[in-house]
């Protein structure tokens, strides 16, 4: 992802064209340029209400842009993106269904048939580390296990982008740093294009390719920070990399002005 400034949308995956949103009198972001380039980890940081779960619900498609246009593989986005998938800080699961049956709801609504369903279950349950727990049930999950399964539910219908706001926020540092592995190895893995929100600044630099800064509202992006760690980046030992102390420092240093005027 980058800024964009007169970029062509038909020539790249994903573009944000001068766009702004508002809700009634209130201007949620305005002004935002962006591209975002196939099989990037973009993660978005800000303060406080900047807009920056609005920039995922005009990519979905839930919010249409009230200026400017989102561009989705050179068509403007009308309506519901079926191309992305969604997950949120709640991981929704339906407590009366179990693991299985939460990750086929959307192969349901897709009208697959019970013999592709029960197929492609098991490879979701092999690639997020859940197999053997089909059977289980929500309330018998720890907090980590939940959000495997909300991740395989997310990818069940082979979304191109995925769309992540805030979604480990509530799990304790380990479990947290346990999925943040999980997420990289998969977007690796399955070549997908991401954009994450966090207002954790650490998360943030050591999950992206880029991370976009936004300014206070109205929001915009006033940056992008390039990242440049290895793909393959060892996320346990990644914390004692000289290069990554330095790139969460000057993100730290970047948010510092915008942080202290949320406490006024």
């Amino acid at each position: 992802m980058k800024a964009c400034s007169g970029a062509d949308p038909i020539r790249v995956g994903r573009s944000y064209e001068g766009v702004g949103k508002s809700f009634g009198a209130l201007k949620a972001v305005t002004d935002i340029n962006l591209i975002v380039n196939e099989g990037e980890f973009i993660t978005l940081v800000g303060p406080s209400g900047c807009g920056k779960s609005t920039l995922l619900n005009m990519a979905a498609g839930i919010f249409a842009p009230t200026e400017g246009k989102v561009f989705y593989r050179g068509a403007p986005v009308s309506a519901f993106n079926r191309k992305v998938g969604y997950m949120t800080q709640s991981d929704h699961l339906l407590h009366w269904r179990t693991v299985a049956g939460n990750i086929a709801v959307p192969l349901e609504i897709a009208g697959m048939t019970k013999a592709q369903i029960r197929e492609r279950i098991a490879e979701l349950l092999d690639l997020v580390g859940l197999r053997g727990f089909g059977d289980n049930y929500p309330n018998e999950l720890s907090g980590g296990m939940r959000k495997r399964c909300a991740l395989a539910r997310l990818l069940a219908y082979d979304p191109e982008t995925l769309l992540f706001d805030e979604p480990f926020a509530a799990l304790d540092a380990q479990l947290r740093l346990k999925m943040q592995v999980e997420v990289r190895r998969i977007a690796t893995q399955l070549r997908k294009s991401i954009l994450f929100v966090t207002h954790d600044l650490d998360e943030a630099v050591a999950l992206a390719d880029r991370c976009a800064i936004f300014t206070s509202r109205p929001g915009t992006i006033r940056e992008v920070l390039d990242i440049p760690l290895p793909r393959d980046r060892d996320l346990f030992h990644l914390r004692h990399n000289q290069h990554y102390i330095d790139l969460t420092a000057r993100l730290w240093d970047e948010m510092a002005p915008a942080i202290s005027a949320e406490e006024h």
